[in-house]
């Protein structure tokens, strides 16, 4: 869950055309042609005119949803072309066809070329573009409708001849989320990040609950991960290749968000979490390396893509996510999603030594866990496991055994209290300015705002009291009675950060003390 700038519930672009200043407002929603149709309609043009903007260093700027804000004093110059006509029937039409066939050809060659990569949506946009042009041709001069056709099988064999050559270095898959559209790439084909040699004090304090996540780069962070999975045995025992898990973490990294809250530095902080927890409980004892392995894949890939905005949100708001997956889990369903898309690609399957059955067990165990992180299954996950407590916790059960892992990412997920202070305090104000963006979007749009989201109703210590009393104290002290190291470790933590919030807020009830000046009026008086 790092830290991030407020996302806005609309964006605003500045634009100067022809000397004339203009802007225009979207949501976070809009697709690229509603964004290119505004800025058509600002610069007085057709919707098929050809639209580019360069910026303040002459740069062009991508029009999409993710285009970066700029500044009234620094507007993007816009260049607008109209689709030029054509006098002559057939053959000026297939000069027309021939001529962006060539160019979107030329256009993919070189930029392939130079950079290796290909920047698949941006060539889809002009194709789309052009392809728009000419729709509008047909309906002005009467087009015969099987050129168009034609037209448009070979620009779909062109963008096929785009995928495939592609694929060579990346599988790119597209995925639509909540704001904005994603893609499963390989940004960084030859992982650059450094190996990092970890000092023996290191190694020993990734493994204790107190650790310190805030004082590591990015680049640290995915040393830190790699060390976790060979020093666990999990790369012997799932035959990974090194370089194929360094660009697993690397593609897991790129798929979340910059959020306030939910970003790569809380996957890190979940996963090692998980990590300390394996060798605080000694759970290699009861568990089998596999198993291990689920747990920590599951909780490196349990909040991919994480929009930054709750289930609560996405069914109220009747969203694309909340609509795929029918009101059931949607973030959950997606992580899971993306988290497979990832290993879809054979550069970052890091089971991709394993068997047909070992693999469906480990897609199961991930699938499963991942969904467990849904707090509206709170209740019943815990329900479960209590009677798993009773008479004799069976670790040979696999029911009881699924329990467990689902209550212990469960407890990793929101453990930031268990930290000292130090450490969770920066992720209150991280949670509650996620929070704050998505209660002022649910007012924007006249939807249902939950009360502990409010920037209006909720402080730090009424955020956390609740939620310290009656979730993650009774979770924790229920793992203990399995656990008993967990008390000392975990469940006191916990008990001295709620006194602690309920000091805090028993201080911030107390009126103000008596001004100065009221002060020496009363000493006066007397």
């Amino acid at each position: 869950m790092g830290n991030a700038s407020s996302i806005e519930p609309t964006k605003t672009i500045f634009l100067d055309i022809d000397g004339k200043k203009e802007k225009i407002m979207f949501s976070r929603h809009c697709g690229t042609r509603d964004i290119h149709d505004l800025i058509a309609h600002a610069a007085g043009v057709s919707r098929y005119a050809e639209i580019s903007l360069k910026d303040s260093t002459g740069a062009f700027v991508s029009l999409n949803p993710t285009m970066p804000i700029n500044t009234q004093s620094s507007p993007y110059k816009v260049t607008s072309k109209e689709p030029s006509p054509t006098t002559e029937s057939s053959n000026g039409d297939g000069e027309v066809f021939t001529q962006v066939l060539s160019q979107v050809a030329s256009q993919f060659n070189n930029q392939f070329s130079k950079e290796g990569v290909f920047k698949v949506e941006e060539i889809k946009t002009d194709i789309a573009t052009r392809l728009s042009a000419l729709e509008r041709k047909m309906e002005l001069e009467g087009l015969k409708a099987v050129e168009i056709e034609k037209c448009k099988r070979d620009i779909s064999d062109i963008k096929d001849q785009i995928w495939n050559a592609q694929k060579k270095f990346v599988d790119f898959n597209r995925l639509s989320s909540l704001s904005d559209e994603r893609k499963i790439s390989l940004k960084r084909d030859v992982p650059s990040y450094p190996k990092y040699t970890l000092s023996q004090e290191t190694i020993e304090y990734l493994k204790q609950p107190t650790f310190d996540i805030w004082h590591w780069e990015p680049n640290e962070m995915l040393s830190l991960l790699e060390h976790m999975f060979h020093e666990l045995g999990l790369v012997a025992e799932f035959n990974i290749n090194p370089i194929t898990l360094k660009r697993f973490f690397l593609c897991v990294q790129e798929n979340y968000r910059n959020n306030p809250f939910h970003n790569f530095r809380h996957c890190f902080c979940v996963t090692q979490m998980m990590y300390g927890m394996i060798h605080l409980c000694h759970l290699w004892e009861v568990m089998t390396r596999e198993d291990l392995g689920i747990l920590m894949t599951a909780c490196v890939c349990h909040d991919l893509d994480h929009p930054g905005y709750n289930n609560t949100y996405q069914i109220n708001a009747r969203t694309e996510l909340a609509i795929r997956y029918n009101d059931i889990s949607p973030l959950e369903n997606h992580h899971c999603a993306v988290a497979f898309k990832i290993l879809s690609n054979p550069e970052c399957n890091i089971f991709a030594n394993v068997d047909k059955d070992t693999f469906k067990r480990i897609r199961a165990g991930i699938t499963m866990l991942i969904l467990a992180t849904d707090m509206a299954r709170h209740g019943e996950i815990m329900d479960n496991f209590k009677m798993k407590l009773e008479p004799e916790f069976d670790y040979k059960n696999k029911d009881s055994l699924d329990t467990l892992k689902m209550v212990l990412i469960k407890c990793c997920d929101i453990s930031n209290e268990v930290r000292p202070m130090e450490v969770s305090e920066p992720w209150v104000d991280c949670l509650l300015e996620e929070y704050f963006n998505q209660s002022d979007r649910e007012k924007m749009e006249g939807l249902p705002v939950a009360p502990f989201m409010d920037r209006d109703k909720v402080t730090k210590p009424t955020a956390q009291i609740g939620f310290i009393k009656f979730v993650l104290i009774p979770m924790f002290e229920t793992v203990a009675k399995l656990f008993p190291v967990i008390d000392s470790t975990m469940v006191e933590p916990l008990r001295i950060a709620r006194d602690r919030y309920e000091d805090m807020k028993e201080k911030n009830s107390m009126p103000p003390p008596p001004s100065q000046s009221n002060k020496k009026k009363t000493v006066t008086e007397k």
